[in-house]
């Protein structure tokens, strides 16, 4: 064997190995590709009725939610109602009520005149009022 047919030799053993290596790499990439083909279907099968699930669900959420207003608004529309109802109640009633008493007390207090009981003048109660900070003091000191 010549030099020649050597090196000729060599380099169809090299091309058989480099080939045989590329076929054994091609193999495994299409077994790779038919397992990642596998996972997306399956992923795609699984995704596409979840997908359905969660827009049933958002849609079901925003119906609530179009509810929930509705009845906020009507809450809002029954306190505002009750609201005037309350002052028409107050202006209607409060004044004249106010009048009956004092005539009530008026009466009581001519009766009482013309019995000859005069009765003390009422002490004045002012509702709702504090005292000043120095009337206070003054009254802490008193009872101390």
């Amino acid at each position: 064997m010549s030099g020649g047919e050597v090196a000729g030799l060599l380099v169809a053993v090299f091309w058989a190995i480099l080939v045989s290596f590329l076929a054994v790499v091609l193999v495994r990439l299409a077994q790779t590709l038919k397992a990642a083909t596998k996972l997306v279907t399956g992923v795609t099968e699984q995704a596409v009725p979840l997908l359905g699930e969660a827009s049933a669900t958002v849609r079901s959420a925003q119906t609530q939610l179009d509810r929930v207003d509705a009845i906020a608004t009507d809450v809002q529309e029954v306190t505002s109602n009750a609201s005037a109802l309350s002052s028409t109640v107050s202006t209607a009633f409060g004044g004249p009520l106010v009048k009956v008493a004092a005539f009530g007390y008026g009466v009581r207090r001519a009766l009482s005149r013309k019995n000859g009981t005069d009765a003390p003048p009422p002490r004045k109660v002012v509702v709702s009022r504090t005292l000043p900070a120095a009337r206070r003091a003054g009254r802490r000191r008193g009872k101390g």
